[in-house]
């Protein structure tokens, strides 16, 4: 018999394995749909291998879930060709901005789970955890900007084009990882705020 705390770690999963079933379905790109799905591949393994040593909080399993279901949307349609303006009604733009809005929300949601992460495990310098937690997720977000320029070379073509996804701006990784920081900037002052509405 499952506890009650686990009901929604557990609905998140099920919801979370429904959607990905739906957006694998006729991807634009099967072969750019198989690398962005390589993130959600280590993150879920990874979340569910360390479940029983490491369980987080409902409030971090909910922001990742939160993450991975506008990246697996990223996925379907490749970043670059996903029709959000017309969606929410919006004219089209020059860009596709929607890559823009997941690296920010990388940094926003990301944020949370790893200051989690770093007030459990450092007991002493908990004061900390904020400034690592920032560093972490600054880190990862460059270091998959390097992967994605990786990736590009190696596949080259079309398919290095499509995960790559610059359309055409040369200064797209800095840029990316610049709204990752700033995300996380929010993230930070947004728990701040919070913290000290809860103190008074």
């Amino acid at each position: 018999m499952l506890k009650k705390s686990y009901y929604l770690e557990l609905a998140l999963l099920l919801v979370f394995i429904v959607q990905w079933i739906f957006w694998a379905i006729s991807p634009v790109s099967r072969k750019d749909w198989l690398l962005e799905n390589i993130l959600v591949f280590i993150i879920v393994t990874v979340l569910v291998l360390t479940y029983k040593k490491f369980r987080f909080s409902n409030i971090s399993y909910l922001l990742i879930f939160i993450f991975l279901s506008i990246h697996i949307i990223g996925s379907h349609y490749t970043y670059a060709l996903v029709p959000y303006n017309e969606w929410i009604g919006f004219e089209n733009t020059e860009r596709n901005h929607f890559d823009r809005f997941a690296h920010f929300l990388f940094g926003l949601i990301w944020l949370y789970p790893a200051r989690e992460f770093y007030i459990r495990k450092l007991t002493k310098y908990k004061q900390w955890s904020g400034f690592f937690a920032f560093q972490s997720v600054v880190f990862f977000s460059s270091f998959y900007e390097s992967v994605e320029w990786g990736a590009a070379i190696i596949f080259g073509g079309q398919l290095g084009i499509e995960y790559l996804g610059t359309q055409g701006d040369v200064w797209d990784a800095q840029k990316d990882m610049l709204l990752a920081a700033m995300g996380c900037i929010t993230a930070l002052l947004i728990l701040y705020i919070w913290n000290n509405k809860n103190e008074q």
